[in-house]
């Protein structure tokens, strides 16, 4: 896993160079008369998905939903007009409730796209257009190169969208041209990391709380701690988390806020309220404020929201890491969990 986590400076700057050329023109096919977009995946591939459901909307003004392979298959009802494009995200193209959710969209006539990190793969053959994440073999478990790369081409993707509405995303391309260099510079935090998680492995529980599009980030987060660690976490948007849920602080469990935006006020106002209330140990990743105290603060300078979202990622796994290490677990090998394809 720790290997893995470190390729993925190399393998992100490869595939910019694979699928924009030097004329920052996105090199893959896509439909071009598309007016909505729904994302469809399983576990972290899920939140790249949630992810880029946002992106469309913030950066190419398209409406996008992101939805659990597993919940798309149960619905009687899903949405089919003509200029819909369903995207199915999917590390090893053989994940069955997402290969099953592609056939019941291309029944509905559905215009199909797949992001794999396999070629040839079902996924990959059953779709109409295909994005390779050229991740490499991936032997870990947990998903770390796989998810980042997935992210990047889900970028890619919404910026070629964002292109065709005559948006210009040169600025954007530039921004992720420093996106390996900022990966590596995240690398460079694993000692705080390292500290951080020791002082989280204490914990039986956890909550892993965002907001906007953030909230994928933490979603993974609570997903890379669990099957590493096998830790209680779960993770929920702040401003729902006030509504009830935030009554689990009386048992004692840390608290984890990921931001890769500025705090804003009703963060801020929400975060302290449970400072006064509960006075869990809060860890934030990514950008904290100095009207909170977090015991932790895992950051890395960036100006590129998107490109911060994925040094993001990084410190997340690298943090997933430690705790397991901390807890002398087998990070490659978690108990009853196995890889469908590498």
């Amino acid at each position: 896993m720790e290997q893995e986590i470190f390729e993925q400076a190399y393998v992100l700057n490869n595939l910019l160079e694979t699928h924009v050329n030097d004329n920052n023109y996105i090199l893959f096919d896509i439909p071009t008369d598309i007016q909505k977009v729904v994302l469809v995946a399983s576990g972290s591939s899920y939140h790249c998905a949630r992810y880029t459901a946002d992106l469309f909307g913030n950066v190419a003004n398209i409406e996008a939903r992101a939805i659990y392979s597993s919940e798309f298959l149960l619905k009687s009802a899903v949405p089919h007009e003509d200029t819909i494009l369903y995207v199915f995200i999917t590390q090893s193209g053989e994940t069955s409730d997402t290969n099953s959710a592609l056939q019941k969209a291309k029944e509905l006539g559905m215009r199909t796209l797949c992001i794999t990190n396999k070629k040839g793969s079902s996924i990959w053959e059953g779709s109409d257009f295909q994005i390779d994440c050229h991740a490499g073999e991936e032997k870990s478990i947990a998903a770390t190169k796989s998810l980042t790369t997935q992210m990047l081409c889900c970028t890619l993707l919404v910026l070629k969208y964002a292109a065709h509405k005559g948006i210009d995303i040169a600025p954007f391309i530039e921004q992720l041209k420093t996106l390996s260099k900022s990966v590596e510079e995240t690398y460079k935090l694993q000692p705080k990391i390292k500290k951080t998680a020791k002082f989280l492995s204490k914990f039986k529980n956890m909550v892993v709380t965002a907001d906007g599009i953030s909230y994928a980030l933490a979603k993974e987060t609570s997903l890379k701690i669990k099957e590493t660690s096998y830790i209680n976490v779960y993770s929920s948007i702040l401003g729902e988390f006030m509504h009830g849920h935030l009554a689990v602080l009386n048992n004692k469990q840390a608290m984890i806020y990921v931001s890769v935006n500025e705090l804003n006020y009703t963060a801020i106002k929400n975060l302290n309220k449970i400072k006064d209330d509960y006075n869990p140990a809060l860890c934030v990743i990514g950008c904290s404020n100095e009207k909170i105290s977090p015991k932790f603060n895992l950051d890395i300078p960036c100006e590129s929201p998107i490109v911060k979202s994925f040094c993001l990622v990084v410190i997340i796994q690298l943090l997933a890491l430690e705790i397991a290490t901390a807890l002398h677990k087998n990070v490659d090998k978690p108990h009853g969990l196995n890889k469908v394809v590498k």
